[in-house]
């Protein structure tokens, strides 16, 4: 059986508490980098930039079709012009001038019809501009309360990171003065059994948080004080001392 001073076994419950408290913040680290209410506002981000690409493409398509509408009218407009600039000036047969009033007759008709397309589509743009505006309002809210959400988790974050930083300094300066054999055993049995070592207090083991049969612990009891016991049901190490009934 493998053997330490009792002193030096009960140093073991200092450095245990100090590894219990670096897995206590890396479990709160856990917690806020994986906070749902994260997750739930990052969908909803989602969600509203996708409202947003369709809103603003539907938006430029009514431009173009505006657009194109336009450059119909004003084609119409320079045809118009053009005939009425002939017909002003006289020139041309009289069966050519008549033709030329009839053009102008059927593109003025023409132009209103443009120009009542164009209408329109001004006013389903104006509609989807304003949709689009509505949209983007919605999206910036979003993705500010997104953004206030990480950058309270990023700070709380570094708080963490902070004390877990301090917490590890004071376990590895702890851990230097524990004697190298005793360390070793702690070591492999808290990377095994995710505790190293607890007390034995009247009976309990605080590994396990269960009573020991009596067998057990009468064998216990029996080992001598500088023996390192291990707890039958957790595997760590048993930490014992008179004043705790052990």
């Amino acid at each position: 059986m493998a053997k330490a001073a009792p002193e030096e076994q009960l140093r073991l419950l200092d450095l245990q508490a100090l590894d219990s408290r670096l897995n206590q913040l890396q479990r709160q680290a856990e917690v806020v980098q994986n906070n749902p209410e994260l997750a739930a506002l990052s969908g909803r981000v989602a969600a509203v930039d996708g409202e947003l690409i369709r809103a603003s493409t539907e938006l430029a398509d009514l431009e173009r079709e505006l657009t194109r509408a336009e450059d119909d009218v004003q084609a119409v407009v320079a045809r118009i012009e053009r005939d009425e600039k002939r017909l002003n000036s006289g020139q041309g047969t009289s069966k050519d001038l008549t033709a030329l009033q009839s053009e102008v007759a059927s593109l003025t008709r023409r132009r209103s019809d443009l120009e009542d397309v164009e209408l329109d589509i001004m006013e389903r743009a104006d509609t989807a501009r304003a949709s689009q505006q509505t949209v983007q309002e919605r999206t910036d809210t979003v993705r500010r309360e997104l953004k206030d959400l990480e950058d309270g988790r990023d700070a709380e974050l570094a708080t963490l990171a902070g004390l877990r930083s301090t917490v590890q300094a004071e376990r590895d300066a702890l851990a230097a003065t524990i004697d190298a054999p005793l360390l070793a055993i702690y070591e492999k049995t808290l990377a095994r059994r995710g505790v190293g070592a607890a007390r034995l207090f009247h009976g309990t083991s605080e590994g396990s948080g269960m009573q020991l049969s009596p067998g057990d612990l009468a064998e216990i009891l029996r080992a001598a004080p500088d023996d390192i016991v291990m707890c039958p049901d957790s595997g760590c190490i048993l930490v014992r001392s008179t004043e705790w009934g052990s």
